[in-house]
């Protein structure tokens, strides 16, 4: 009896270590080291719990870039990227500095008459090369940073300030058979500084089978040709217009030689642009002023960037007034046309700042304050364009 008790104690005692050794081959090493050893966590005192002695931390996996954490003042660690060059990291970030916008402005320059298919590397590599070997900058100096090529034209963004004023020597370089435009962008609005065009640096001329870029005088005639005509509607085409107004100017004399006058026309949204053949007509256009078509009344006066001289003219009231009291001759009747009468007239009145506006509203729409604040907001608009507006009183 005692033997068979012994026997069934000692089954038991293998039992129990195979199923605790079964226990410990299913758990990790760290499972069972946090299981058996005691952990002094330091719960609530805000300090980080911490594993007991000779147990390894979950994390970070094995091969995974560390951040390293420095001391309060201490300089900050980078991580390292596998396979990389110690301290790209920091390279990258600062090889994009935080420029102001308005210097970029400063620092960019508009390069016209791009030939087809030119390529943003091949004009940034050409530019500064003809900038290295001219000694306009540095024989290692990289001027261009930056080229972004459209259909026909090109900006180029320089290093610095003073670089970009002396590539505008630039003007006028040959490239794969053109003749490049090198100036200012029209949102430059700094100091004018004076540079000398590449033929006159270089003192070579252009080649025979290169055609020259116009110059500033021509796109200071083309200022002096051109009209702007506001109040015009969505229904009204360039061709329309150019018709109307052509066919208008030379019916009562506006007009220097035969044809239509009008060049070119331009419509963008409520108002255009109108290119004529000859200052002398551009200034008889003028009297064009407030001519009806198409249930609007057009206004026409010279565009904002127009700096030339005030040339006297009256409006499309005057020349039907003239015409009215026969003062006036129309070619067609023989006369000499308004041109010959309207530009002539001497204000009777003193010139003021003030503009009178009649039989634009009635009484019913001066009831309601919502049609009173959209016939306000639509008359400042419209006078806006033709100046700075400081006042609008409505009755």
């Amino acid at each position: 009896m005692n033997e068979r008790d012994d026997r069934g104690r000692e089954r038991e005692r293998r039992e129990d270590n195979n199923r605790e050794r079964s226990r410990s081959r299913s758990r990790s090493p760290v499972q069972g080291a946090l299981s058996s050893a005691p952990v002094d966590a330091h719960i609530g005192d805000g300090q980080p719990p911490l594993l007991p002695a000779g147990a390894a931390p979950p994390f970070p996996p094995p091969g995974a870039p560390m951040m390293m954490f420095p001391p309060p003042g201490g300089p900050m660690m980078m991580p390292v990227v596998p396979g990389g060059v110690p301290g790209m990291m920091m390279n990258m970030m600062m090889a994009t500095p935080m420029t102001n916008p308005q210097d970029k402005v400063m620092r960019e320059l508009f390069v016209g008459n791009t030939p087809q298919g030119t390529s943003e590397i091949l004009l940034r590599e050409f530019l500064n090369g003809a900038m290295r070997r001219t000694n306009l900058c540095g024989p290692t100096d990289t001027p261009v940073i930056q080229c972004r090529v459209s259909a026909k034209f090109a900006f180029i963004e320089l290093s610095s300030v003073d670089v970009t004023n002396i590539a505008l020597n630039l003007n006028g370089i040959p490239f794969m058979g053109m003749s490049l435009k090198v100036s200012r962008p029209s949102k430059y609005s700094g100091p004018h500084v004076a540079a000398s065009s590449w033929q006159e640096l270089t003192g070579q001329p252009l080649p025979s089978n290169i055609a020259p870029i116009s110059d500033s005088k021509a796109a200071e005639d083309k200022v002096n040709r051109e009209l702007f005509i506001g109040n015009t509607t969505p229904e009204m085409t360039e061709q329309m217009l150019k018709d109307f107004l052509g066919k208008a100017m030379e019916q009562v004399g506006l007009t220097t030689q035969p044809g239509n006058p009008i060049n070119a026309c331009r419509v963008s949204g409520k108002f255009a642009f109108i290119e004529l053949r000859s200052k002398d007509e551009t200034a008889n256009a003028l009297n064009l002023n407030n001519i009806p078509y198409m249930g609007a009344q057009l206004r026409v006066g010279r565009p904002s960037k127009y700096i030339g001289e005030q040339t006297p003219h009256g409006n499309w009231e005057d020349i039907l007034a003239k015409y009215m009291s026969g003062e006036l001759k129309l070619p067609s009747e023989g006369g000499a046309g308004a041109a010959a009468v309207v530009n002539n007239v001497t204000p009777t009145a003193t010139p003021t700042k003030v503009v009178v506006l009649e039989n634009m509203l009635t009484p019913e729409e001066l009831v309601s304050d919502e049609d009173y604040n959209e016939i306000m907001e639509d008359t400042k608009d419209e006078c806006s364009q033709f100046g700075v507006l400081t006042k609008l009183v409505i009755p």
